[in-house]
Formats: structure tokens, C-alpha cells, sequence
């Protein structure tokens, strides 16, 4: 007598074969899935681009990154120690000569201004009082040293009278000795009275000479000061815009603080950058392609940075057409650095079909709207062209839309013809 089995076991007996059931229901929609595609050799003209092969030249290009730059842009500093009292524009206000754009308080450079003009006026009144000091000095050395020759005469008179005498013994040798000494000791004292004057000529004149010099000095750091005081009115020499300025009224600048900035919106560079793997092929001179929108403007490199910064190399760009009128400050902008060029090619547009291998497989249409698959060998490239060295002929019409998808068969058909 057969048993009844037992609920559980029939439960895991029933989920199985679901289980088993679902497994075999998927692996036959792939299959389906599979041999549709596989089976399908059509495709519709509207999910296609193509382009014509033609002959003309081809760049090859680097890929960067770009940065609109006002070509010229002048940093306006604070001359002087100050503090902003007023903002008299804002940025982005175009800007005239003449025209103001920051009021500053200079009542504490002026003190020292103040300070510097009584110190200069200390100096050249103790200048006067050294040349009067001087001139005394020498009068009297001057007036010693005549005092000094005029008892020397009186000196020699009395020698002689006192050898005269000694003929006539009227005097002694010890007399005439006592007067050749007196004399000699005279003359000595005169030697020593016209050298030291001769050295507080030229001791004078030198304390003279240095500080007039110290006045001089004084004078021109005075002269500069001024200037800078003049200066320290903030206002703008040339035409442009005011891109960005101070606004922390109240707040103290030191000299040579950034205080406003003032570009030139009438021309523009590129300031660009690529990954370091290319450095060794980003070289100043190189020609440069600027993508701004739909719009190709060229240029060179005018500039290469000499560090490499989180591993990017920068560049400047000098752009033939630097006042085009789709530039704008601060711009993001595609850049292609220009490395190598073929100035007679068969070319092709590039697309989506083009992988960047050397060799590789495209589909070419001919006029009865059938698609074979064809084996072609790339050369140079860009964002606009690629270059084919073999496999395809002028005047040939390629499919540029990537259809991997069909990359098994030999030829594809296109429903309705073709869409240039």
C-alpha cells in the first residue's frame, strides 16, 4: 500500500520545476534575442550619418581644455598706507581715463609726509650751521697760520741782529744758538698749524659732502612720496572694464595691496591646459585650434608654463583673431594643440565609427544602398577629419555612425537609401 507523501517534500518538488521551467523560458528569449540580431541585416537610413572620402589636408591634434583671458589686464596697488573710504564703481562698470574708482583715506601717509618735510628742513639748517662752523674754522686756522708766519720773520730778524752782534761781541754763541732754536721751533709749529689745516679742509669738506648727500636723500624720498601720495587717487589711466575691486570699506591696505582690477575686453587670449603625458609634445610655436561653440578660431602657442602642477602642463594660446566677437572673459573652451600635419590626404569626417585604432572596420555604401563591411588603416586625426591611408578611395561614400552592433556581418542593407 503506497504512503502519502509528505506536504514539505511536495512543496520543494513543485519549486523546483517552476524554477527549472523559468531558467529554460530565459535561456530561449536570449536565443530569440540572439538569432534576430544575428539574423538581422538591415538597418534604417534615418539611424545612419555618412560622409564622402575626399582628398585635403588633416592636422593631427592634442586635446585641452581653455580658458578665455582679457589679453591685457592691469592690477591696480595701493601706493601708500591706507584705508578705503569710499567704492565709487563696481565691476563689470566700463571704465574711461580719468575716471575714479576708489576714494582713500591718506591722513596717515600724509603725517608722515608732514614728518619727513620737517626732518628735511632740520638737515639742511644743520647743513648751514657746518658750513658756518667750516668757515670759521678756517678763517681762524687761516689767520693763525699768517700770525705764525709774521713771528717768523720776527724770528730770522732777531737772528740775524744776534749773529751781527756776535761779531762785534755784543752777543754770545749760546744767544745765537737760543735764536736758531726759536726759530726752528716757529717754523715747525707753522708746518704743523698748515697741516692741520689742510686736514680740517678736507675733514670739513667731506662731513659737508656727506650730509648734503643725507639732505639729497631725504629730499628724494620725500619727492616720492608726494608721488605716491598723487598716485594713491585712485583713478583709471586707459578705457576697459572693471572686472574686480576692493569693496571692504574701512578696511586698512598696506602698500602694494591689489586694489582694483582693470581689463581690456577689446581682445582676448587662451590660457590652456593638457595632461603631462603630453608634455614633451607641447612646445611653444605649435599651431592651436580654438573651439568656441560652433566656431574654429587659430592661434599659436606663445607660451609653455615651466612646472607641471597636479599634473597638468599649462600654456598660453596668442590667437590670430584675438577680438572676435565670441569671445567672453572666462570662457571654458575647447583647445586642440595642433602636433603634426598631411596637407594632402584622403580624409574623411570624423564620427562615432572611427575608435582611434590603427586598423579597423567600416561599413562603405555604394549606390544600390548596400553597406559592405571594408578593412581600413587610420593615420592622423582630429575633432573634424580622419585621415585613411588605405581601403578607402575618394568620392566613396562611408558610414560614420558606429554600428559595432553588425560588425559580424559582411554587408548590411539600408531601407531607404542613404542620409548625407
Amino acid at each position: 500500500m503506497d504512503r502519502e507523501l509528505a506536504p514539505e517534500i511536495v512543496r520543494q518538488s513543485r519549486t523546483k520545476n517552476y524554477l527549472i521551467a523559468g531558467i529554460a523560458l530565459i535561456v530561449v528569449l536570449a536565443a530569440i534575442y540572439f538569432f534576430r540580431n544575428v539574423l538581422k541585416t538591415s538597418v534604417e537610413a534615418s539611424r545612419i550619418r555618412t560622409a564622402t572620402a575626399e582628398i585635403g589636408p588633416v592636422e593631427n591634434s592634442l586635446n585641452a581644455t581653455g580658458e578665455v583671458i582679457p589679453a591685457y589686464e592691469q592690477i591696480i596697488t595701493s601706493p601708500i598706507r591706507a584705508s578705503i573710504r569710499r567704492v565709487l564703481l563696481t565691476p563689470g562698470t566700463r571704465i574711461k581715463p580719468g575716471q575714479a574708482i576708489l576714494d582713500l583715506d591718506k591722513s596717515m601717509t600724509i603725517i608722515d609726509f608732514e614728518k619727513m618735510q620737517d626732518q628735511l628742513a632740520l638737515k639742511r639748517n644743520s647743513i648751514e650751521q657746518l658750513r658756518m662752523k667750516l668757515n670759521k674754522n678756517l678763517f681762524d686756522a687761516e689767520a693763525d697760520d699768517k700770525i705764525k708766519s709774521l713771528n717768523i720773520n720776527r724770528l730770522k730778524a732777531e737772528l740775524e741782529d744776534t749773529r751781527r752782534l756776535l761779531k762785534v761781541g755784543g752777543r754770545t754763541q749760546e744767544d745765537v744758538t737760543r735764536a736758531e732754536n726759536s726759530l726752528r721751533i716757529a717754523e715747525l709749529e707753522k708746518t704743523k698749524l698748515e697741516n692741520d689745516l689742510s686736514y680740517n679742509r678736507q675733514s670739513m669738506g667731506a662731513s659737508l659732502k656727506e650730509t648734503t648727500l643725507q639732505a639729497q636723500i631725504e629730499e628724494k624720498n620725500l619727492k616720492e612720496l608726494d608721488r605716491k601720495l598723487k598716485q594713491a587717487n585712485i583713478i583709471a589711466d586707459r578705457p576697459g572694464v572693471l572686472t574686480w575691486v576692493n569693496e571692504n570699506i574701512g578696511s586698512a591696505v598696506t602698500e602694494g595691496e591689489i586694489l582694483a582690477k582693470l581689463a581690456d575686453l577689446g581682445s582676448f587670449r587662451i590660457e590652456g591646459s593638457c595632461s603631462d603625458i603630453y608634455a614633451d609634445q607641447v612646445k611653444t610655436g605649435l599651431p592651436v585650434i580654438v573651439k568656441v561653440n560652433e566656431i574654429n578660431l587659430r592661434g599659436t602657442i606663445s607660451q609653455v608654463k615651466p612646472s607641471v602642477k597636479n599634473g597638468v602642463v599649462q600654456f598660453v594660446v596668442q590667437l590670430d583673431d584675438n577680438h572676435h566677437t565670441s569671445l567672453r572673459p572666462n570662457m571654458k573652451v575647447e583647445v586642440f594643440v595642433v602636433t603634426n600635419r598631411t596637407a594632402k590626404a584622403v580624409r574623411i569626417a570624423n564620427g562615432p565609427a572611427f575608435k582611434g585604432k590603427k586598423v579597423q572596420y567600416v561599413y562603405v555604401l555604394n549606390d544600390k544602398g548596400i553597406a559592405q563591411r571594408r578593412e581600413i588603416q587610420t593615420g592622423l586625426s582630429n575633432f573634424d577629419y580622419v585621415e585613411v591611408k588605405s581601403g578607402i578611395q575618394p568620392g566613396e561614400k562611408v558610414i560614420i555612425t558606429d554600428l559595432s552592433e553588425f560588425e559580424h556581418l559582411e554587408e548590411i542593407t539600408i531601407d531607404s537609401g542613404s542620409n548625407e
